[in-house]
């Protein structure tokens, strides 16, 4: 089993939220990425969603798209990608950490060799954003014979049979992505939320974690009262690129902000 089902059934025991933060891996700098896992798990991280930088990230809005492009110019690859949660692990066995990408760096390297890989390294999810459930039947057995939990996205426009497939293919939390478009879209409606989530929780018992649009703690805190868990990802990134090269400032917006979510939650 790997961390994240252990981690969130002793946060709703807790009556507590996930708190879920995304940045890419190798962004600015790969030198920056495992400092920053670590601060923003003393920020109140519960699970890390670690970014596969792309060069074609289709799902991705331009925040995003130009993280990865920051990263690629750096020679990041998957293959590294796995060596910074190696190095993330000797310091943090317990933080679930989920790789978030596409399916071509891992086809790349081999299916059974990054399942193996993601395995002794410690990674714990794997959610691919461009494999359906209907294409991946030689993946999966694989990720669950490894113990990592295949993580499924969600869209607004999902069909209750799509749901249902998802909810019993998935392990650890369904991503529920809150708003149609790309990663860093707005204009969040908390009622359609609402009412979406109580559809999903009808055809499936897995936890939902819900991204897209969460920019501040008030969203945060609004958004966590519907849900398992809040995925804050272009936020984030957002203040590793406006702090530029000043990588000490990044990791002081960063954990400004997810410390500010940390503590909306928690009230």
């Amino acid at each position: 089993m790997s961390r994240i089902t252990p981690k969130l059934e002793s946060l709703k025991q807790a009556g507590r939220k996930a708190l879920i933060p995304f940045i890419t891996a190798g962004d600015p700098n790969p030198a920056f990425t495992v400092p920053a896992m670590h601060a923003m798990v003393e920020a109140g991280a519960d699970i890390i969603e670690l970014g596969v930088p792309f060069s074609d990230p289709m799902a991705d809005g331009p925040v995003i798209q130009r993280a990865s492009e920051r990263a690629l110019a750096h020679k990041m690859s998957l293959r590294k990608v796995l060596e910074l949660v190696r190095e993330f692990r000797l310091k943090d066995d317990t933080t679930p950490v989920v790789l978030m990408g596409y399916l071509n760096p891992v086809e790349s390297l081999g299916y059974r060799n990054f399942v193996e890989k993601a395995r002794e390294v410690g990674v714990d999810g794997v959610l691919t954003v461009d494999m359906p459930p209907e294409e991946s039947s030689e993946f999966l057995p694989m990720l669950d014979e490894a113990g990592i939990d295949p993580i499924f996205l969600l869209a607004p426009n999902s069909t209750n049979e799509r749901i249902a497939k998802m909810g019993q293919l998935g392990r650890g939390y369904l991503y529920y992505v809150s708003l149609k478009g790309v990663t860093g879209a707005s204009h969040l409606n908390l009622d359609d939320v609402e009412r979406k989530i109580r559809e999903i929780r009808k055809l499936t018992s897995l936890p939902i974690a819900v991204g897209f649009g969460v920019k501040n703690a008030e969203t945060a805190a609004a958004v966590a009262k519907l849900c398992d868990g809040v995925v804050v990802g272009s936020a984030l990134v957002g203040k590793i690129e406006a702090a530029g090269a000043d990588t000490s400032l990044a990791l002081t917006e960063m954990t400004a902000l997810l410390s500010s979510m940390r503590m909306s939650l928690n009230a």
